[in-house]
């Protein structure tokens, strides 16, 4: 073993990296009546000082003589094991670790004469109290939300998994400020290929520091250029836990609320997690208006724009009257006029979420009344397009998941464009390539288009509509999981007619 040559030259070397701030604490002590040196370095704040001084220095600097205080091995065992109050502790001989470890809010034990460090969990981070999420409102279901500690967030995971299976990998991100990350999966239901993937792309990240799950989304995701949201994020436990248990794989950043799930598809992103939580018949009509309402926020202007300015012959002769006679005296083309009404739209949207809420709602709410009555009474745009822009805005919203929201707003411009320059016909184009992408997109080896790639009738248990829960008894095959059986019928039935009570 190597000795450590000088107890104050080490700590130099440690403050050198870190640098001498007004919050980092060297305290250089001697060990009760044994005469050996020692010194403790902490960051007091994020560090606990109540801990540190009951469970770390008054013990250190009681410490009694033995007769194996002279090897430095026993003295180092009976330091850790029968003198310091604390319940997690680790030994390292890398500075590195330990500079980590302090930067973290961890204090760093040196002992004379004894080269490695000791590394006590003295970390006091403050965060926000567990609150309802904010991006995902339920009627019905759990209102724990995850907040920026990542030790918080694994804990309300293991609250709902209490599987020895459920395994976490972790990992530091970021040169300049590491971050923990944690790869959560349950081995004996996710796939193993998927998960060295998953890992694979994650030992690859190279950056300074990961502010935000976002930045791990983009280094980790399959096609940078697609407008569609290949990995999904959520601030729900419950929707963790549901994915886990699907075989799915969930990646937590220390420092954000927002956990990452791969692989997805885009039907996954039109479910919602009450979807789970309300009888079949319910859960299936809401989902399936989801689907027709984010159709509509895709097609609607511009079926408009291509009926106005191309194929007026397809309108009904009524309806074509009344839509001829709103626009008189409207002086912009339907195209334009739709962009414009379209624009100013996104642009009370951005800046509801950007104001503080109770002045961004009243905003987003005022304005839009303002705008789009001001615009028709001084004729810049009909009343008909007010009521199309409305119907696309309050389609929009019915979509769950945010980012699934915005590649659709994103493709609504796209498809707009399509059909001022060909109509009808640049609508089909523009769809037909929307959908061959689609096709070809993939998220860790599965198909982005889900199980409506796949001709499996199991699958489809689950998917447009929603199936009683007795009849979804085994897991999607598109996943691959290695358990295939999510429900045993027989067993709940034999369970559900016994009198005996749960030991629980």
């Amino acid at each position: 073993m190597v000795v450590r040559e000088s107890l104050s030259n080490e700590i130099e070397s440690i403050m050198t990296v870190i640098g001498h701030n007004y919050d980092v604490v060297v305290r250089e002590i001697t060990l009760g009546r044994t005469g050996r040196k020692a010194a403790i370095i902490y960051i007091a704040t994020i560090g606990d000082t109540d801990t540190i001084n009951k469970n770390v220095l008054q013990p250190l600097m009681q410490m009694e003589v033995t007769n194996e205080d002279s090897q430095s091995d026993r003295f180092k065992e009976r330091v850790m094991q029968s003198t310091i109050s604390l319940s997690e502790m680790m030994e390292t001989d890398s500075r590195t670790v330990c500079i980590r470890n302090l930067l973290s809010g961890n204090t760093a034990l040196m002992l004379e004469d004894i080269s490695t460090y000791i590394i006590l969990s003295t970390s006091n981070l403050e965060g926000r109290s567990i609150a309802e999420p904010t991006s995902e409102s339920v009627v019905r279901g759990s209102r724990e939300g995850f907040i920026e500690k990542i030790s918080t967030n694994i804990s309300l995971i293991r609250q709902r998994i209490k599987d020895p299976s459920f395994t976490m990998l972790q990992y530091h991100v970021g040169k300049r400020s590491e971050r923990e990350l944690v790869v959560a999966f349950i081995k004996d239901i996710a796939n193993d290929q998927m998960v060295e993937e998953v890992c694979r792309r994650i030992e690859l990240i190279d950056i300074d520091d990961a502010a935000e799950s976002g930045f791990i989304e983009q280094f980790i995701e399959d096609n940078t250029f697609s407008p569609f949201p290949q990995v999904m994020n959520t601030e729900r436990p419950d929707r963790v836990v549901s994915a886990l248990m699907e075989g799915k794989v969930a990646i937590l950043l220390d420092g954000t609320p927002f956990v990452l799930l791969v692989p997805v598809t885009f039907p996954m992103m039109l479910y919602s997690p009450e979807d789970n939580n309300e009888r079949w018949l319910f859960s299936s009509l809401i989902r399936m208006m989801r689907y027709i309402l984010a159709v509509v926020s895709l097609y609607l202007p511009s079926l408009y724009i291509a009926f106005i300015s191309f194929h007026q012959g397809l309108i009904p002769t009524k309806l074509a009257i009344s839509i001829t006679s709103s626009r008189e005296g409207v002086p912009f083309p339907t195209f334009v006029e739709a962009m414009m009404m379209e624009l100013t739209i996104e642009i009370l949207r951005e800046a509801a979420i950007r104001l503080p809420k109770p002045i961004g709602q009243a905003i987003g709410m005022v304005g839009g009344l303002v705008i789009g009555q001001s615009a028709v009474q001084a004729g810049i745009v009909s009343p008909i397009m007010v009521i199309i822009v409305a119907v696309t805005a309050i389609s929009s919203y019915t979509v769950p998941l945010y980012s699934a929201g915005i590649a659709i707003r994103m493709l609504r411009f796209f498809m707009m464009l399509a059909s001022a320059v060909l109509g009808l016909y640049g609508i089909i184009m523009a769809s037909l390539l929307i959908l061959s992408h689609i096709m070809k997109l993939k998220s860790f080896g599965t198909n982005y288009a889900g199980v409506y790639v796949h001709y499996r009738p199991t699958d489809w248990r689950d998917s447009i509509v929603k199936f009683p829960l007795k009849w979804l008894k085994n897991r999607q095959k598109l996943l691959e999981p290695k358990n295939k059986e999510r429900l045993n019928i027989h067993e709940t039935q034999v369970e559900g007619t016994g009198n005996e009570g749960s030991a629980e």
